[in-house]
């Protein structure tokens, strides 16, 4: 993976150090380290970073600041790669957040259930090269929106449907449900049939038609 040249916005002190920390130990160059919107987007512009890292919600009101500063960011630079941290799904700015650029190069996933050091920086890597990575708990939001076509769905179709939003390969969805690939490969051409949606093969284009799905396009 090339080094990345990362902005990041969030407004706690230690997890701020902390992120960047981790993010230049594995390689990555943080240019801008801030701790609200008005500043990520004066940093962001003054340094076109490769990718925006930033907390949903920062001050001076702590409630969706950061979601609208990445919206500002990708309205402007739409190649812009964001990836926003939250502990809640703002749902409104999530499906326009989504919406920016096509889609590509976003990520949305919720502090609490980041439990794996490499995992998140992964997701880092995969959002800076154009991919779209999404928690399963904003992907359930979502879909508690669309419950009728749902209905449709077994429980662990449902569960694939959530690792599949998070841009996880079919080889990857087996090892975490072990479970072979041809299972997987059943399970989504399913999912995929009885959502309306068209065959994808690429993963990428995959994880785009069921967020668009979920977003009611």
């Amino acid at each position: 993976m090339p080094r990345l040249r990362i902005a990041l916005a969030e407004d706690g002190v230690l997890l701020r150090e902390g992120i960047a920390g981790l993010l230049e130990r594995f390689g990555h160059d943080v240019v801008a380290s801030v701790g609200d919107g008005d500043a990520l987007i004066t940093a962001a512009t003054e340094h076109e970073p490769d990718i925006v890292v930033a907390d949903a919600r920062m001050p001076p009101g702590f409630t969706d600041e950061g979601l609208r500063a990445a919206l500002i960011l990708r309205a402007t630079r739409p190649q812009l790669a964001v990836l926003v941290l939250s502990q809640y799904v703002e749902q409104t700015y999530a499906a326009e957040l989504l919406d920016s650029g096509g889609g590509v190069g976003i990520g949305y996933l919720l502090k609490d259930r980041i439990g794996d050091v490499r995992e998140f920086v992964d997701a880092v890597e995969r959002v800076a090269a154009g991919h779209t990575v999404v928690d399963p708990e904003v992907v359930r939001q979502l879909l508690s929106r669309r419950r009728e076509p749902l209905s449709r769905l077994t429980p662990r179709e449902r569960e694939v449907l959530g690792l599949v939003a998070e841009g996880r390969s079919n080889a990857a969805i087996a090892r975490a449900l072990v479970v072979t690939d041809a299972a997987i490969a059943k399970h989504i051409a399913g999912i995929l049939t009885k959502l309306d949606l068209p065959p994808a093969e690429d993963d990428h284009r995959r994880v785009l038609a069921v967020l668009a799905y979920l977003r009611g396009r």
